[in-house]
């Protein structure tokens, strides 16, 4: 299974992940959160920056279900689904991940079927540290 590439911008994202905390970058002068992290607030063109906890509630705003020809580990999944999340308190910020029934769940436990655009969904975390998400009404 492929892994993130974690460079030094988007680093502490990965460790409050691994704690099981969600956390977007922010400007510490503006205030705006931004995502994916960089070094430069593109609102105010400040370097100054902060990791502020978000609550993990969002909304499906986008979703897939990609079809084989896949790679070989995940075709022996499909069909599972990749969906867009736009957080509840971050609304311009949209992660990607993938719906599941649960923490460590496969990434085809949730049928294709159940999802829906403007679905609620919190954030787990599988045990590698990966934000994944959950129907808030299964």
């Amino acid at each position: 299974m492929l892994t993130p590439v974690i460079d030094e911008d988007g680093a502490p994202f990965w460790e409050y992940a691994a704690q099981g905390e969600l956390r977007v970058q922010a400007c510490a002068d503006c205030a705006e959160p931004r995502f994916p992290p960089r070094p430069c607030c593109p609102h105010c063109q400040s370097f100054a920056s902060e990791w502020r906890p978000v609550s993990g509630r969002g909304r499906v705003w986008s979703y897939v279900v990609p079809h084989p020809p896949l790679l070989p580990d995940y075709a022996e999944l499909a069909p599972y689904n990749v969906i867009v999340v736009e957080l509840a308190d971050a609304p311009r910020i949209r992660l990607v991940g993938n719906l599941v029934t649960g923490p460590d769940a496969p990434l085809n436990s949730l049928s294709p079927d159940r999802i829906r655009i403007g679905a609620r969904v919190q954030v787990v975390f599988s045990a590698a540290g990966l934000p994944q998400w959950i129907l808030e009404r299964p």
